[in-house]
């Protein structure tokens, strides 16, 4: 029997899947390479996508299977009526997604390399407004969640307010602690489980992860801190698996990648869902991995999040 990172993980008839967190518009770039510092490149082509790391892991979550409702801040934009769009299609319920009519929605301008390498930049707007109230106000659909899925380009103070009000709450906590920053042990303390990748569990332990034996390191100083279990993301190699009983490595599966934009944020989006359903976590960080895989055979961030069938027709191969 595969250990689970907390008591909650599993068992339970709570199915739904809540995202609290950022939502962008994507402008992106294709260049032959990533610029380097002062450096200008010419002949990129241009796009924009939906994105924001919220977005895309509520989204990722909904294509996986999942009853997923998203708690967010748009502007009362041309870009925020677009993103609400989208929501709709994609089926997420919406009743905590506030409109800000002083801020404007996010935008995140994005690099990315012939060889699927990126480089990101974000003006947050409406994303950063995100208030204790507005958590607040969503307490009845968080507490009834059976898995509230958080990362970091909101508040922090917003962030934990809403891990603190779901661990209470007996709801299970995964946090995409990303993008990097120092956190407090009080929010890790509400966190059963922790998904940063090599760059930033570096960050979060002062341990540099750069394989196997050093995130088996970082994986222990995390659960030191509070954390209940640790998975870090280690690209293609796979995922690096932390619990009391177990540490593994859950391999990834070999694809050709075009853009890594969204891969993390895919992951943790059919993580949450698997894990709400009640696999075994083995099992969920498994189907994570698939879904990440195919969304790097893709451009962009949400135009690359797999369907539910794609992902379970990779793992049968």
């Amino acid at each position: 029997m595969v250990a689970q990172p907390s008591s909650h993980l599993a068992g339970t008839s709570r199915k739904s899947v809540v995202v609290v967190g950022s939502s962008n518009t994507d402008m992106i770039i294709r260049v032959s390479r990533v610029p380097k510092p002062g450096e200008t490149l010419l002949g990129g082509e241009f796009s924009t996508a939906p994105g924001g790391k919220g977005a895309n892991q509520a989204v990722a979550a909904a294509r996986a299977g999942g009853r997923v409702a998203f708690i967010a801040r748009l502007g009362r934009d041309a870009l925020g009526d677009e993103a609400m769009s989208g929501f709709r299609k994609e089926g997420l319920l919406l009743s905590h997604v506030v409109r800000d009519s002083t801020h404007p929605s996010g935008v995140a301008l994005i690099f990315v390399g012939s060889d699927g390498e990126n480089s990101i930049a974000v003006a947050g707007g409406a994303n950063q407004q995100l208030s204790q109230r507005d958590i607040a106000a969503a307490r009845g659909l968080i507490t009834r969640a059976r898995i509230l899925l958080l990362q970091l380009e909101t508040p922090l103070r917003s962030v934990a307010a809403a891990a603190r009000l779901a661990r209470r709450a007996g709801v299970d906590v995964i946090l995409n602690p990303a993008p990097a920053c120092a956190l407090p042990d009080a929010l890790l303390r509400d966190v059963s489980l922790l998904t940063p990748n090599e760059t930033e569990a570096s960050l979060l332990t002062g341990c540099r992860v750069r394989g196997i034996s050093s995130a088996a390191r970082a994986a222990r100083i995390l659960r030191m801190r509070g954390v209940g279990a640790v998975i870090i993301t280690l690209g293609a190699r796979g995922a690096f698996v932390a619990t009391r009983e177990h540490a593994q490595l859950v391999p990834g599966f070999r694809v050709k990648a075009v853009d890594t934009t969204a891969a993390g944020d895919v992951f943790n989006g059919a993580l949450a869902v698997r894990l709400a359903e009640g696999s075994p976590l083995l099992e969920a960080v498994r189907f994570a991995n698939a879904a990440a895989a195919i969304s790097v055979t893709r451009p962009g961030a949400q135009p690359s999040i797999p369907a539910r069938r794609e992902i379970l027709s990779l793992l049968r191969l």
